[in-house]
């Protein structure tokens, strides 16, 4: 065990959603909510189209694309990853889901904070409103086709859109399962 493990951590900062933890010489932050993880959802519609949604960034003062994505119990405690999945893609997006798989789950940035992130493949997609996020936010939803999704993602960095890493993964696991053997159609 590494010596930083056995000190006691010191919260520096609270509040809503994060707080600020120091721990031996470590500095990191943490999940405030039930569990501290954030769903992605993995999204192919009827019509072979992948869902992205576009937004603005405070921490990165910038636009991004991302996969439609949300906290796991920040409004239900007792809310199923699933579940939360699918309430946030029909917020974000507008589009509901039949079933949610459970893929993975991980950190998101190991050495910065606490965080983890389960990819959520939903699947028998039904379009039910018009997307878009909560009254807090001011989200665009893209549904570009599943061939050229990668170079549309590339477009849109070259025209300077911050892109989530995790939108890699998301793409191989639109196409593979898990083991890493193609996905049947």
């Amino acid at each position: 065990m590494d010596t930083n493990d056995r000190d006691a951590p010191r919260v520096v900062y609270e509040g809503k959603y994060q707080r600020m933890v120091v721990r031996g010489t470590w500095e990191y932050s943490e999940r405030t909510h039930a569990g501290g993880l954030a769903a992605i959802i993995v999204a192919v519609t009827p019509d072979d189209r992948v869902l992205f949604v576009e937004q603005f960034r405070v921490p990165l003062q910038a636009r991004t694309i991302e996969m439609p994505a949300g906290l796991v119990g920040d409004i239900d405690a007792g809310e199923s990853i699933e579940v939360s999945a699918v309430r946030e893609l029909e917020e974000e997006t507008g589009w509901t889901a039949e079933h949610a798989e459970v893929l993975l789950v991980g950190p998101t940035s190991s050495g910065a904070s606490s965080e983890k992130v389960a990819f959520v493949r939903a699947t028998g997609l039904r379009k039910v409103g018009a997307g878009g996020g909560d009254a807090s936010e001011d989200i665009t939803v893209h549904e570009v086709p599943r061939a050229s999704a990668a170079a549309w993602l590339v477009g849109k960095m070259r025209a300077g859109y911050q892109l989530d890493a995790k939108l890699w993964a998301g793409l191989w696991m639109i196409e593979h399962e898990l083991d890493g053997t193609p996905r049947a159609p």
